[in-house]
């Protein structure tokens, strides 16, 4: 569960301190607004998101459930973040979208909302969480059946090692040190299992490239560092 049992104090103590500046595309969330828009439009690029109620689980300060908002779906983005969802709803003033943000975990929307979801967002989340296969049940129960889960994370490798903490943390600090532990990255391979056990068929994996010096990034068949996967869940 999601609850004191599923949700790190620290973690959510660490991205609350980054909330001021999350709209900042220069501050420390820099990558995500580099990212964002190739995983808005994966998301959009797979699923008719006009109309669509969807869901942003752990939406931070709501850079994803602003571009899906903009893309025509009906978006309740949530988090436990208290500051990221104070920011994320302030900026709504300057961007005259509508998001139902709420400080709420996934466990509390799964049970509140089962099977009421299109499609259901969870990006860069289930490395931060103590128990990511009982995220997995609950991105799995807030689906419909036929809905599609949208999800990525960075693999256990070498690579992603050297990328997301060595690089990242320490030689470029576009991240605080201590935003990725290692030892929670998850191989595809885990991922899926995960999946399955839960009634949700893998449609499709790709890699996600970023060069942090261009600030490019892109969908690519290197999935070795990051990578972002979409999951239907079976009718």
């Amino acid at each position: 569960m999601q609850n004191q049992a599923n949700v790190s104090a620290e973690e959510i103590a660490r991205f609350e301190k980054l909330a001021a500046r999350w709209w900042d595309p220069d501050g420390e969330s820099r990558p995500l607004h580099d990212l964002n828009p190739v995983r808005a439009a994966y998301i959009a690029g797979r699923t008719n998101l006009r109309g669509a109620k969807v869901v942003d689980v752990g939406c931070g300060g709501g850079l994803l459930s602003e571009a899906l908002a903009r893309a025509g779906a009906n978006v309740t983005a949530i988090d436990l973040g208290e500051k990221l969802i104070q920011i994320a709803t302030l900026h709504l003033f300057e961007s005259n979208l509508h998001v139902d943000y709420r400080v709420q975990s996934s466990t509390e929307l799964a049970e509140a909302e089962p099977a009421s979801f299109d499609a259901v967002c969870c990006m860069e989340m289930i490395e931060h969480v103590p128990d990511p296969l009982a995220l997995v049940r609950d991105l799995s129960a807030m689906l419909k059946p036929g809905g599609q889960l949208f999800l990525s994370t960075l693999n256990r490798t070498p690579a992603a090692f050297g990328a997301a903490i060595v690089g990242a943390e320490y030689l470029m600090r576009l991240l605080p040190r201590g935003t990725h532990h290692y030892a929670q990255f998850l191989k595809p391979s885990e991922v899926a299992a995960m999946l399955r056990r839960f009634g949700l068929e893998l449609e499709d994996l790709q890699g996600l490239s970023y060069n942090p010096l261009t600030r490019n990034a892109s969908l690519s068949t290197n999935t070795s560092v990051n990578y972002v996967l979409s999951a239907r869940k079976v009718a």
